[in-house]
């Protein structure tokens, strides 16, 4: 009979030793994902599981344990935490099944044994045989885990053998009434699996003075009349926390009670619920085990309060949460909600501004006089290209001053684009606008002045021909270039608005700066560099109407103004607010757009209103510029039709000057082969006026060369007489 029992004990350690492994596979492959299951719990059920929780917590030991044992909670709890005992105890039950309960009281000891010996999540295991025709009690073996010591059988406070078991067990339904356990007391079993047995609903227990959760498994020996069994076993649960803030994958975990989400009491609109366990390092002092209120509630960004710096007891506003509900406080509603911040403010304990304030009639002011000068621009354009056909506009390229005054036009709009408070797209509007009218204002003016350079540097009497639309096939490129690198920077890392402070901590909008900004700022200054050598070159070179001059101080002011605002913007106005910022951008403007139309087309403008647009300027021509000779290089372009009236005043002038030039050489000549004629004293000619050496005809040569010089002739009108 004793190697029986042996025999029966090795087979349920081999079994419970299977199962083990198996189920540690399992968990370990589901392990922190059961709390994804919903729950289906009714709103009603859980606030009274809270408030009971809540009794509990004040009334253990004390009056709950002296009228009752046990206090069950009608809040269902997944068991797959313990799903390795639960299988345990399903193969327990089979095993039982298979070998009877009549006459095998140690066997059933055995297994109670046995199963706290295989899984340490076991506290307790019964089994009990009921006499099927009655449910009296024929035996009970009860064993529990008391700490260090290990499993041992309880011999008091178990059912009485020969008696119905209590009804108030929270484990026990009387097989015989409810043979499928279909009782209260128990949880729906999932549909997807199937279980011998059934969980309870959790309960607390005055005897292990904390919460369990215990499965019960009916034994019903189908060829076996007469005995019926019914094995139970109970699972610690007191570790579980239950977390009434919202849940969130991130920082939730497997050991809190999933109905009990989102319970909490807070303002959800001006507070944020802290769940105060032991997994949460932001809290201080956490309470751990069943506590209803076991959270903090934190304003939210953008709020705060008076009172608490903000921190309200989780205790305390489930208190006042019912006050309310039951219309006996406000406090509720006035003490535990957050006032919102001014605005702007992230973070705040008052109602202190956050925002820099804008002077709105100020700025308005400085975008009028803005918009005025674009519109102006534009009015320019129109009005040059009806006055396109006078020679101050014509030798000018009106092309090339239509496309410069487009672009001051478009870098005036940059004011319009920073005038608001700023955000993405006037971001994105305040670089196209300033970097694509920069581009275009000053590749037009550098155009100009480089065909101007190329002109002046040809030593050759061939004269070099530039049209403008050549000039316009070296333009494009550029403006391409340009177009694409905004579109790339606009596209892939779109500008956007962040926060700066100013010297008093305000913030406000300014577009970000990165190495897109940073690389087409170091571009720009390579080009203006260029520029600024270009003009250098043509410093010493006469043009009708002094343009290009004019146009070499328009490109060294630009440099020198952004210069001088970069200065500005990095070492003196660090931290200016919004409206110095403005301003500063609307005298870069000023100084760099303004000042650029008024040296090109101011002295224009000026001759056309004195009714001189269609006059010569006297002056380079005096200095020996012709008529032919213009800022382009090449006086009228062929492609336009020909002025009758300008190539008659040019022959006229041509034949002016050979008349000149043949009488002149009439009397030197004159003078080298006729030397008994002394000149006069005081005369042209006379030698204190020209040390000249007439004693050869090389000598005399070089007394033309010299007579020609203090004349005032041009290199062209020696060529003219070299021709000649």
């Amino acid at each position: 009979m004793g190697l029986i029992i042996l025999i029966k004990k090795l087979v349920i350690l081999i079994v419970t030793c299977c199962i083990s492994k198996v189920n540690g596979n399992m968990t370990q492959g589901n392990g922190g994902h059961s709390f994804h299951n919903t729950e289906n719990v009714v709103n009603d059920n859980i606030e009274y599981a809270l408030q009971l929780i809540n009794d509990i917590s004040i009334e253990s030991r004390g009056t709950l344990c002296v009228t009752e044992q046990y206090r069950t909670l009608p809040v269902p709890i997944k068991g797959i935490r313990s799903e390795p005992a639960r299988q345990r105890a399903d193969m327990a039950a089979l095993l039982l099944l298979d070998m009877g309960l009549s006459h095998h009281g140690s066997l059933q000891d055995a297994v109670a044994r046995n199963l706290l010996l295989a899984d340490a999540t076991i506290i307790s295991a019964r089994v009990l045989a009921l006499n099927s025709s009655n449910g009296l009690l024929n035996s009970c073996s009860w064993w529990v885990r008391t700490g260090l010591e290990g499993p041992r059988k309880l011999m008091e406070g178990i059912p009485k053998i020969g008696s119905l078991p209590d009804s108030s067990y929270p484990w026990y339904e009387d097989p015989l009434t409810s043979p499928s356990l279909k009782s209260s007391k128990f949880m729906l079993n999932p549909s997807n699996v199937s279980f011998k047995g059934w969980w309870t609903y959790p309960y607390y227990s005055c005897a292990r003075s904390g919460w369990v959760m215990s499965y019960s498994v009916p034994i019903i020996p189908v060829h076996r009349p007469g005995i019926k069994g019914f094995l139970s076993i109970d699972i610690e649960i007191s570790n579980l926390e239950i977390n009434q803030c919202d849940y969130n994958p991130e920082t939730s975990i497997s050991n809190q009670i999933y109905a009990f989400y989102g319970t909490h009491k807070c303002h959800n609109t001006t507070t944020q619920c802290v769940y105060r366990g032991w997994n949460n390092p932001l809290t201080s002092s956490p309470s751990k085990g069943w506590v209803r209120g076991n959270y903090q509630c934190k304003c939210r960004r953008g709020f705060y309060s008076p009172r608490h710096n903000g921190v309200f007891n989780g205790t305390l506003v489930e208190v006042a949460w019912h006050e309310y509900q039951e219309n006996s406080s406000s406090l509720w509603e006035e003490v535990f909600r957050c006032k919102k911040c001014a605005p702007g403010c992230s973070e705040c304990i008052d109602l202190s501004p956050c925002l820099a304030t804008y002077n709105w009639p100020f700025r308005i002011s400085l975008l009028s006089v803005s918009v005025t000068c674009a519109v102006g621009s534009v009015v320019l354009v129109i009005y040059m290209l009806r006055h396109r056909k006078l020679k101050v506009f014509k030798v000018a390229s009106p092309t090339f001053l239509a496309i410069t005054l487009l672009g001051c036009a478009t870098m005036y709009l940059e004011m319009a684009a920073i005038f608001p408070v700023l955000d993405m797209y006037s971001c994105i509007a305040t670089k196209w606008s300033r970097h694509l009218g920069f581009c275009v204002t000053y590749t037009a003016l550098l155009m100009k002045t480089w065909r101007v350079s190329l002109t002046y540097r040809v030593k050759s009497a061939h004269k070099v021909k530039l049209t403008d639309k050549q000039l316009l096939q070296w333009m494009i490129p550029i403006l391409l270039v340009m177009l694409i690198y905004l579109s790339t920077w606009t596209l892939s890392a779109t500008p956007t608005a962040e926060d700066i402070t100013d010297v008093k901590g305000l913030k406000f909008k300014q577009c970000t700066y990165n190495w897109w900004d940073h690389s087409l700022a170091i571009g720009e200054v390579f080009f203006l560099a260029w520029g600024v050598r270009v003009c250098y070159n043509v410093r010493n070179a006469e043009s009708l109407y002094n343009e290009a001059r004019l146009i070499s101080y328009a490109i060294y002011n630009i440099s020198l103004v952004n210069i001088a605002m970069v200065a500005f913007h990095l070492f003196i106005f660090p931290q200016a607010g919004p409206d110095i910022k403005y301003l500063l951008g609307f005298i870069r403007t000023q100084l760099s757009t303004s000042v650029t139309i008024a040296l090109v087309f101011g002295p224009k403008v000026l001759r056309v209103i004195r009714g001189q647009g269609d006059q010569w300027d006297n002056r380079a021509r005096s200095r020996g510029v012709t008529a032919s000779f213009s800022l382009n290089g090449i006086g009228l372009v062929p492609e336009e039709t020909p002025d009758l009236y300008q190539e008659n005043e040019e022959l006229k002038e041509e034949i002016q000057k050979l008349a000149a030039q043949i009488e002149f050489m009439k009397i030197v000549h004159m003078e080298m082969n006729n030397r008994h004629l002394k000149p006069k004293s005081g005369g042209y000619f006379s030698a204190a006026n020209v040390p000249v050496s007439l004693q050869s005809p090389v000598s005399r040569s070089t007394t033309g060369g010299l007579l020609l010089a203090h004349r005032g002739i041009n290199e062209n009108d020696t060529t003219m007489v070299d021709r000649v």
